[in-house]
């Protein structure tokens, strides 16, 4: 299992990310990180326990955040939890409602990079509410009692279901997938690498 925490290079981009706004977006499933007013739109969709997002977001996290602060993007999220049916357990589930929560905190750009910086080994069910927790108190001005209550019960329970429903009828053939203004960006192998990246998005 991950430590807990972000890893250095996550550590680096939390500055930025404190500084984005965050929200849940119109169609009350997608969770919206920048501006209203960014030209272009980049949708993610991830699923917590797959290894690739974890890695997705390694290489990409950074110049997402960077971007998004500049206001040339806003990154719309749908945050699936198709590996809980796949390996077993509530781990993504837990962690999607997680996720849910700290929008409600106004913490979400941190507590999505820690979260997927701490991410536990794919086939354990690691997402507990106690490890979710955990993760929270590396990022400040997190934890609370709605916070704490909200990761403790099955709060977001229903917007966690819909946001897989909303993946699950997307078209989307696995996580990550990324669109920009509604293109998938490709090739696969260039998600994985910051440089490769970085020169996919700005041809995209």
């Amino acid at each position: 299992m991950s430590t807990v925490g972000p890893t250095a290079r996550a550590g680096e981009a939390m500055s930025t990310l404190a500084k984005l706004p965050a929200k849940l977006g119109a169609d009350g499933i997608s969770l919206i990180v920048g501006k209203d007013s960014a030209p272009h739109t980049v949708k993610i969709l991830e699923d917590p326990r797959c290894p690739y997002c974890a890695k997705f977001e390694t290489a990409a996290g950074p110049k997402l955040a960077e971007l998004a602060a500049d206001g040339k993007i806003k990154i719309e999220y749908t945050i699936a939890s198709f590996l809980d049916a796949n390996l077993g357990g509530s781990g993504s589930a837990n962690a999607a409602r997680a996720l849910r929560a700290s929008v409600d905190a106004g913490k979400f750009p941190q507590y999505h990079a820690a979260l997927y910086a701490s991410q536990p080994t794919e086939s354990v069910d690691g997402f507990t509410p106690a490890f979710l927790l955990a993760v929270a108190d590396k990022v400040p001005g997190l934890r609370g009692a709605a916070f704490d209550r909200a990761v403790g019960s099955g709060t977001h329970a229903d917007w966690a279901a819909r946001a897989e429903k909303a993946f699950e009828t997307s078209g989307a053939q696995g996580t990550p997938t990324v669109l920009v203004d509604g293109k998938p960006l490709g090739p696969d192998d260039a998600l994985y690498e910051a440089g490769s990246f970085a020169k996919a998005l700005q041809g995209a």
